[in-house]
């Protein structure tokens, strides 16, 4: 066995978001947010479960660090909930969501384990939906706000920031596909939520430069790969639709200051249009410092009429599939890292999120993840293959510290390095815990 190494500096770290793992959802003066509502409509969530437990991550905390401290990750992505902020989304500060923040960004830096901070991902305060929610432009100011007073409190402590993450999801899928909260199913509805999402970010990289936070900050979309079928124009323009709906959208806005035409025209041929104001793209394309990038699946796929949106259906070629059914792709994550580093040059990269659904438990007190492992294990020989080939990729961190509240699958399906009982909520690291500590401590993979 040799091994390929990655860089001295390489981060590695693991990733939650504060709805699917913090549970306290009346606590301390948190308000309710579009999840807390969208749980309770028969139908959205699997058994119409939701976040108001989860894995009690609010209490348990120092435990869930500690787990960290002996996974050896150099840092944590975690969000803030905006609803325990601004239990209405903007107005009167609480003072107790603050604290609770400042106590657990204080035990990560106690531990030695650098804090990257998500603002946004996606626990809309339900007070701002009931007023037009992003469809609504004055919720970016709302954020605007709520982002300065964070800056304000932790930018001294937090040095790695990203505004929103994936704004596809957040836009496309929760209100076009109407998966997600809130619900809605229309392309001019996700059309605009896409951009005033951006434009939300946008604000936040205005307001981080305004106050001269000293750090990095950035977005984190994620991405998929479909790679064409055949050589026909209609195959390739069929995934070029569906890789630039998920790259292109979000990253020419703030790379380039506008819109993919190619999209556009598609979506104005749909009855959708961009709600462009004057000084929009001014605002989006404020320079950003980092990419986020969230990374699970791909495949090969082939224009069909009947395949949705961007008219691109995958091929089912026989690649093994996780628990929740995504197709294991890892030759994706080196060709769209080499895309985007060949569209928008070397900015420097995280990988925000990536990892796999094993729905494994414990079999006298150990969970044998062994899927998750070669998952992690290709993904990661991919990622050190973009390092070879001179793309900026500065950390990687692995989609999830814990077994969590997955959406709209509820507690169906597990991403964690860390077993979660959903009953006694009892931590068990699994055989992936450790095969990737084992990875940090030696800044390598085996091959």
């Amino acid at each position: 066995m040799s091994n390929v190494l990655f860089p001295k500096e390489f981060i590695w770290g693991a990733a939650t978001a504060s709805y699917q793992i913090e549970g306290a959802y009346q606590e301390d003066g948190r308000g309710l947010s579009i999840w807390d509502t969208f749980c309770r409509i028969p139908g959205k969530v699997l058994n119409m479960d939701n976040g108001d437990v989860a894995c009690d991550s609010y209490h348990r905390f120092r435990e869930d660090i500690a787990l960290m401290k002996e996974l050896g990750i150099k840092s944590y992505r975690f969000s803030i909930a905006w609803p325990r902020i601004y239990q209405q989304g903007r107005g009167e500060v609480n003072t107790k969501g603050l604290k609770y923040y400042d106590a657990f960004i204080g035990a990560l830096l106690e531990n030695g384990i650098e804090p990257m901070c998500t603002l946004y991902h996606w626990d809309l305060p339900q007070t701002l939906q009931n007023e037009g929610g992003w469809e609504n432009r004055a919720t970016i100011d709302a954020f605007a706000a709520y982002a300065e007073t964070v800056f304000r409190r932790y930018g001294s402590q937090i040095k790695r920031w990203m505004t929103v993450n994936e704004p596809w999801c957040a836009s496309f899928l929760s209100n076009y596909h109407g998966e997600h909260a809130p619900g809605n199913k229309d392309l001019q509805t996700a059309v605009t939520v896409a951009h005033h999402l951006m434009l939300a970010h946008g604000q936040a990289v205005r307001k981080f430069r305004e106050l001269g936070i000293d750090g990095e900050i950035g977005f984190a979309p994620n991405a998929t790969w479909m790679e064409p079928y055949t050589n026909s124009k209609e195959d390739i323009d069929a995934c070029r639709r569906e890789n630039g709906w998920f790259i292109e959208w979000f990253m020419d806005p703030v790379f380039k200051g506008e819109y993919p035409s190619f999209l556009t025209e598609w979506f104005r041929e749909r009855g959708a249009e961009v709600p462009i104001q004057d000084g929009d793209m001014d605002i989006i394309s404020e320079k950003i410092d980092v990419l986020g990038l969230n990374y699970y699946n791909g495949s090969v796929a082939q224009y069909s009429e009947n395949a949705g949106i961007t008219r691109c259906q995958p091929v089912d070629m026989g690649y093994e599939r996780t628990d929740i059914g995504w197709p294991i792709y890892p030759e994706g994550f080196f060709k769209v890292l080499s895309y985007i580093n060949e569209r928008y040059g070397d900015v420097p990269i995280y990988i925000t999120e990536n990892g796999a659904c094993y729905n494994d438990g414990p079999q006298g007190g150990v969970v044998a993840d062994q899927k998750r492992i070669a998952y992690l294990h290709k993904h990661l020989l991919s990622l050190n293959r973009c390092l070879e080939n001179g793309i900026p990729v500065k950390g990687y961190f692995a989609w999830s510290l814990m077994d969590n509240f997955e959406w709209a699958y509820g507690y169906s399906m597990r991403f964690g390095l860390i077993h979660v009982d959903y009953d006694t909520l009892a931590r068990t690291p699994k055989d992936s815990f450790y095969w990737y500590q084992n990875v940090i401590a030696n800044n390598a993979v085996e091959v």
